[in-house]
């Protein structure tokens, strides 16, 4: 038998053992709003802008040199479309990739506001939802 460790990992959950799957949730607390995602964000503000300028999905795609399909996958929040694609639309639009994420920033901030009263109750681990794994 060797003396080094056994080599076991520490899982630590990213949601409190109430907000998982398959666990209750005490009767008297209220589920914690959902924050907004990241892809939701942002293909909103192309989809706005687009709208703003009176453009279609087709005029879009084609100027930014990107399918079509895939423009509304991303507008629709259901692709996390990569940095380059992102600034091909925003290019499209008239617009830096700064100016999109700036956008997409200052929704975030808005709705993260909105919910700032509603927050979840502090948690008992110092890990703050946080994962990492070597």
């Amino acid at each position: 038998m060797s003396n080094q460790a056994p080599n076991h990992a520490r899982v630590i959950p990213l949601r409190p053992s109430a907000e998982r799957p398959g666990t209750a949730r005490p009767a008297d607390r209220p589920p914690a709003p959902r924050e907004p995602l990241w892809r939701d964000l942002v293909g909103d503000v192309l989809r706005r802008e687009r709208q703003a300028q009176e453009r279609t999905l087709k005029d879009v795609a084609d100027a930014a040199r990107i399918s079509m399909p895939y423009l509304s996958e991303v507008e629709r929040g259901r692709k996390e479309a990569s940095s380059e694609v992102l600034a091909a639309a925003a290019h499209a639009l008239g617009l830096s990739l700064g100016d999109l994420l700036a956008r997409a920033q200052g929704e975030l901030v808005r709705l993260s506001g909105r919910h700032a009263g509603a927050r979840r109750a502090p948690t008992t681990s110092s890990h703050n939802g946080l994962c990492l794994a070597a």
